[in-house]
Parts: C-alpha cells; structure tokens; sequence
C-alpha cells in the first residue's frame, strides 16, 4: 500500500468558499504523509445536499490545487477505496448502521422535528445542556417494525452509556476523558437515508484504511461519538489529532463574519501559494529567526507533529504579508515575477473580460487604469467622500449595502445572471429601485461612480473579494450614519 502505511486525508464540505483553515489542516495531513512516506487523500464530504454544490467542490479542487497540494487519490484522480464523494457512496452506509441496529447499539427515532424542537425550548428554559432526550431508546421491537413497515419517517440514533467516560488519547491533547452524559444520540442517518457526518466520517475512515486523523479541536468533544461508532462496528479506531484552531491576534476565532478567510481571497489579492503555505507551515515547527522563509521540502524536513502547540496558531496577516513580499523578492526570477503577475490578472479572466467591459466607455487607453483597475485592486481606498455624491442618504446606503452584504451570501452559484437576480430581488424586498440600488454597490466595490457593469464586475471580482469590499463599505458608512 505505502512504504509506512501512513494514510491520512482531507475531507472538506462543498457548501461554500474554501477556507483558509481548510488550507491549514491539509498542509498538516500533506506533511504528515511526506514525513512517513504515506498517501494524502482527498474526499468530499457531501452529505449534507441542501448545501453542496458541484460549484463549490470545483472551487475546492481548484483552491487546494492553487496552494501547491496533491493527493493520490481522490474524486478527480480516482484510487482503490473510490468513490471519493460521500453522496456517490450512499449505500455503503446503511449496513453498517443496520448492524449497530440489530445489535442494539443504535436505536430508530420516530420524532418529529416539531416535537424535537419542544424538547429542545424546554430543555432551554431548564438551563440544560440540549440533547435527545432518549424517547424512542424504549420503544418496543413489535412497535418499531410496525411503524417502519407503515413507512413512519425516521432516523437511525447512536446508543451512548448512561455512566463513565470516554477516555482516549489525542496526539496533541495527550490523554482526554469525555463523560458519557455529555454525549448526545447522535443522528447516524437521516430520514433520507443519508448518513450524517459522523457516521460516513467513522465508515470512510475504515474502508479507506485511514491510519491517521488530523482535524481542527472544533471536532474534539466528537471523538467519543466515533470512538463509540468504531467500537461497535468492531474495527481498530485511528490515531486521533486535534489541531489548535487558528485565530485573530485578539484570540477570537478567525471567521469570515470578522476577516477574509477564502483561500480565493488571498489569491485574487496576489499572495503567493508558497508564501501562504509557508506562513501556515510555521505553525507545525519551532524554527530559529532568520529562518522563516521556507519551501515545501524544506516545510517537510523541519516538520515536527511530536512538537505541536496547543496554544492557538495566530494568523497575523503583517507577517503573511511580510512573506509574500520575501517570497516576490527573493525567490522568483524577473521571467518568473512576469510570469506570476500576468496569471494572476488573468485569474477568473478578470483582465481580459474587464478590459472586454470597458471598451465601450473609454474615449482612449489611458482611462482603463481608473476605470477597471479595481479589478486588480487590493482596496479601493473607500472614504466618506466615495458616499458623498449617492442620492440616498448614509443610512440608507447603509441599509442598502449590509441588507445585499447579507443576501449575496444566499447565492449558491456565483455568476452575472443571479447576481443580478438576487439584487433585484433584495430591491423589490427594500421596495426601492433597482436604480436606486445599484450606485452605492458601485461605489462599494469599484471606489467610483463611474465604473464598468456592476453585475459583470462583481462576478468577475469573486464571492470572497466582493464580501470584504461591502464589509469595508459598511464600516464606512457606519461612521457617516452615527454623524448624521
């Protein structure tokens, strides 16, 4: 199989830009394998179908891609454990789950999410901690057969112990105890017959011979529902790594509500991968100052998983950019910077479809540059003068732009048509015009109001970079709005 083995993976969820953190725990599982001669795996974890889109596990594929990764196997390149998408492994599933049934390990569920939903208020009210409140745990064999052969929706839950601990031992955490009480019934599978996460999670892992599984400590208070899962399945857990989540200099947890956090975002800003995956690589090793500047290989050589800090890895965007400007300075060669720099303009074809735009509203060449260079821009130096011209107020520019900010988020496919779809909605919903809405985003995105065809520039643009335009938008007319 391997030389060691050692087979670890990454499995993101499709239902949404790739994060950052998505780049952070893959590096560690890429390094991990390289240390031990093992395979990198990549799987797509797409259970939840309300929320997956193909679009969105393109941009996964194409952003893990972009940072320098590769991976032996997975849903683009195949392999022996395949498919490599769980809503293509649907059926694989449910045996499992009715062995645990059969064995009394796990229970059917015939609650109603109405009824589920009481529980939880009143748990609430009670100042108690929600969870299954174990109703259908008692149901009789005669009436459960009953129920499901009258086709009575329901779900499949996990058994947990009334009393002890799960005590395990985690290759960053070092020994953990979990009590057992703490533990909810998990849902195993859904009324659809789709298998939660934490089921497809534990089956995946053991038909795809996982040895190692590296993750955020998000998923720590999880292992013990695993470990269970493991347990009554009969197979041999893997060894468990719960890597410390990486977080804002103030120490809260970095998210996109606070900061940019799209792997697109730092790449349509013109960072380098190798700098990006340098600066995440520093968090996996105890180096000597001066020695910060670092390749792949050499992120290998120092790679230390006996020496990981619990203490939080710190994602300072000054020492990201003081990197990236190393990594343009010193390692690439003037063809090379030339070379960079024309890939990233043509990222997303912003500048040959940009230019494409700006044809028709040009007099001569030299308007391009103010007119579509915030394509390439990395701000556009929004102030209150940006705002100043706009026929509506602050405040209601600011309604305007949180209330799109907001909605665009709703948007499963990023493109010109329901862009435009999805402004013309939120004007009908504002009962404003779409003319009337439309010139504060033109200033939010573009820093002008006089720019290229909003709908185009913000597909062109991206879902990541528009997002933080309107965040910094928003900031600005906070400001004007409390000055009224």
């Amino acid at each position: 199989m391997t030389s060691s083995g050692v087979r670890v993976r990454i499995a993101p969820s499709p239902t949404g830009e790739p994060h950052v953190g998505t780049a952070y725990i893959a590096l560690f599982n890429y390094l991990f394998a390289k240390k031990h001669g093992g395979e990198f795996i990549l799987r797509i974890e797409d259970t939840d179908a309300t929320r997956s889109t193909a679009e969105f596990e393109q941009k996964v594929l194409d952003a893990l891609k972009w940072t320098g990764l590769t991976w032996s196997e997975g849903p683009d390149v195949g392999g022996p454990y395949g498919p490599y998408r769980q809503s293509e492994r649907k059926e694989t599933y449910r045996p499992f789950v009715e062995k645990m049934v059969a064995e009394g390990n796990a229970f059917r569920c015939f609650c109603s999410p109405a009824r589920l939903e009481q529980m939880r208020e009143a748990q609430r009210a009670a100042g108690k901690p929600p969870g299954y409140d174990g109703l259908c745990l008692h149901l009789k064999a005669e009436e459960v057969e009953t129920r499901v052969a009258a086709g009575e929706p329901h779900v499949v839950r996990l058994k947990v112990p009334t009393e002890g601990s799960c005590d395990f031992h985690d290759g960053v955490y070092g020994d953990v105890s979990i009590p057992w009480e703490s533990v909810d019934m998990q849902v195993l599978l859904k009324a659809d017959g789709m298998p939660t996460y934490h089921m497809a999670n534990v089956v995946d892992d053991h038909l795809m011979k996982i040895t190692h599984v590296a993750r955020g400590e998000e998923w720590l208070a999880s292992v013990p529902k695993h470990i269970l899962i493991y347990k009554y399945l009969g197979v041999e857990p893997p060894v468990f790594m719960h890597l410390s989540l990486m977080r804002n200099a103030d120490k809260s947890k970095l998210s996109k509500r606070k900061n940019p956090t799209s792997i697109s975002y730092y790449s349509a800003l013109g960072y380098l991968p190798e700098a990006l995956m340098n600066f995440l690589g520093l968090f996996f090793m105890q180096i000597a100052e001066g020695e910060e500047l670092l390749t792949m290989d050499e992120l290998t050589e120092k790679f230390d998983p006996e020496n990981l800090s619990k203490a939080g890895a710190i994602f300072d965007i000054q020492k990201l950019d003081w990197l990236n400007g190393r990594w343009l300075r010193e390692k690439l060669t003037p063809d090379e910077f030339l070379g960079r720099v024309l890939t990233w303009a043509s990222e997303n074809d912003r500048l040959t479809e940009g230019l494409k735009l700006a044809q028709s509203r040009i007099t001569k060449l030299g308007e391009l540059p103010p007119l579509a260079g915030f394509l390439l821009a990395n701000d556009v130096g929004l102030t209150p003068a940006s705002f100043g011209g706009l026929k509506t107020s602050p405040a209601e520019t600011l309604e305007i732009v949180t209330t799109v900010q907001a909605d665009l988020e709703k948007i499963l496919e990023w493109n010109v048509a329901t862009i435009e779809e999805e402004l013309r909605a939120i004007a009908d919903r504002l009962g404003r015009k779409l003319r009337v809405v439309t010139p504060p985003l033109f200033v939010a995105v573009s820093g002008s109001q006089r720019s290229l065809p909003l709908f185009d520039s913000m597909a062109l643009l991206g879902r990541s970079v528009v997002r933080q335009r309107l965040k910094v938008a928003i900031q600005v007319l906070t400001s004007m709005a409390g000055a009224q």
